[in-house]
């Protein structure tokens, strides 16, 4: 695995690049998948644009004038944390790099630093605007694309998917919560994909309707970019160990390498009693430990063991067993080789998103793409949790994981919400 972007240069490339350190794995695959994301939706946005689908808003935007106090406010406070943390960074980087979202979240770093960040930052933008002073701003009418607010889109998307995402996780993990809630806030580990999509499906579905932006067309682009974006994201996940991953496959052990090799189902009750310190810190019960034994299959020689299990050496979250022969901060190994469901997922999301995007031309009905991501992304979450560790509540003698309740609802609500378009919207033609 890889922590951080420094030992992924370093194992893949031989480069030591200690600046990387600072770049965490998860962190930059969860930036390209926004990337991913943005692209594909304004794609789309721009074909329904050109069919003449999508329609553009006027709007009196100011321009001109010097710099306003908001102005003066934002870049101060931008410069105060550039030069705080970031000279900080530099000055201690021998500690910090060691933890850097530790150094992020705490109250380490360089005041003065920050101070002369913030006056820079204030000088550029007076010195930037000084010629307009005396010189009143101006509306102007200007027409604004549905594409062009993308932007907006993806940082209100971030912003909020992150705030959902981390309160969906510490609602399924209530417990762990309690117990350090503060940890549990600014812990950069722990999120839940569908808290994220919830929330921010309901800030940017407010903003489309400010900004008079069809809903059904918005949510029609976004189908094939989520599903796209949270593959990408799922990258992340697999190769950084972020403890998402599924339960124990019993047919495999780690060896002394940290590798996985093929056992007899006895020899899992023999790994959990050699490792039974660390089963115990994860299972109140360790004789009901979830697993199941999948050996490979002779039909598929052909794949790696780390395709059906994986011990997620180095794993970002430190969990497992001591790995022989290894120095440093990321020397944890599990003792019993885990489902790889990230991979299963990158797998499944990237071969649906194909199939919204082969799919997208030719359903015309405003909304229907939307609804079968939702059926999509609903079947393949439902099923990957069979195989997943997370917390399960008890409904009526029930016991579905968070997930699974959520993924259920959607395949339903994906099924009226496309029944509905159809019966409510007629095709749309080209105007254009």
């Amino acid at each position: 695995m890889y922590p951080n972007l420094y030992y992924a240069f370093r194992d893949l490339f031989g480069l030591e690049i200690p600046l990387f350190k600072i770049l965490q794995t998860f962190g930059f695959f969860v930036a390209i998948a926004f990337l991913a994301g943005a692209y594909v939706l304004t794609n789309e946005l721009k074909r329904r644009e050109k069919l003449g689908w999508l329609k553009p808003v006027t709007e009196n935007i100011l321009v001109g004038g010097p710099a306003t106090t908001g102005e003066y406010i934002g870049n101060g406070i931008l410069g105060f944390l550039l030069g705080w943390k970031g000279i900080g960074l530099m000055l201690n980087w021998a500690t910090a790099s060691q933890n850097f979202q530790g150094f992020i979240l705490s109250g380490d770093g360089n005041f003065l630093a920050g101070l002369a960040g913030a006056a820079l930052l204030v000088f550029l933008k007076y010195n930037s605007t000084k010629g307009k002073k005396g010189t009143p701003a101006k509306k102007e009418a200007v027409s604004i694309w549905p594409h062009q607010r993308v932007p907006d889109i993806i940082v209100m998307a971030a912003i909020a998917g992150l705030l959902g995402a981390k309160v969906f996780h510490n609602l399924e993990n209530w417990n762990d919560f309690v117990q350090n809630p503060i940890d549990a806030l600014l812990s950069f580990s722990g999120l839940t994909f569908y808290g994220g999509l919830i929330v921010a499906t309901i800030v940017i579905l407010r903003y489309a309707r400010k900004k008079q932006v069809s809903i059904k067309h918005l949510i029609d682009s976004a189908a094939p970019a989520l599903m796209l974006a949270y593959a990408v994201g799922r990258m992340g996940c697999q190769f950084a160990g972020d403890g998402d991953w599924g339960i124990y496959n019993s047919a495999y052990v780690t060896d002394n390498t940290g590798h996985m090799v093929q056992v007899s189902p006895t020899e899992f009750n023999k790994a959990v009693q050699q490792n039974i310190g660390f089963f115990q810190q994860q299972y109140s019960d360790t004789a009901h430990i979830p697993h199941a034994p999948f050996a490979k299959p002779a039909a598929l020689s052909f794949l790696p063991d780390w395709f059906f299990a994986s011990g997620y050496a180095h794993n970002v979250v430190n969990e497992g067993v001591p790995l022989p022969g290894c120095d440093g901060q990321y020397c944890r190994v599990l003792p019993v080789g885990v489902y790889p469901t990230p991979l299963y997922e990158i797998i499944a999301c990237l071969i649906l998103f194909g199939v919204l995007w082969a799919i997208r031309k030719r359903i015309t009905v405003p909304g229907v793409i939307f609804g079968i991501y939702l059926v999509l992304n609903g079947l393949e979450r439902f099923f990957i949790e069979k195989i997943r560790v997370n917390t399960k509540y008890n409904i009526f003698g029930f016991h579905p994981t968070q997930a699974e309740i959520i993924s259920a609802l959607m395949v339903i609500g994906g099924v009226i919400w496309i029944m509905y378009c159809r019966k409510k919207n007629a095709p749309v033609t080209t105007t254009s």
